[in-house]
């Protein structure tokens, strides 16, 4: 059904939406747009580091005490 667009439809249907609701709406909702991408790349920044921290914690020290080594 969208697979053909192309280039001459997307341009209508942005002409359209901003006919509709008007420059200021559509670049407020823009705005919100690209705040939540960036708190999504934010979230998934952070669980990547707790990921990480949590596997730097679980590793063990395998290096002998002072009182095993011979």
């Amino acid at each position: 059904m969208f697979n053909n667009i192309g280039l001459p439809g997307l341009l209508l249907i942005a002409v359209v939406v901003l006919v509709l609701f008007g420059k200021g709406k559509v670049s407020a909702l823009m705005g919100e747009v690209g705040k939540g991408i960036t708190a999504f790349k934010k979230g998934v920044n952070d669980g990547t580091k707790e990921i990480e921290d949590a596997k730097v914690e679980a590793a063990k020290d395998v290096t002998p005490a002072e009182k095993d080594k011979v």
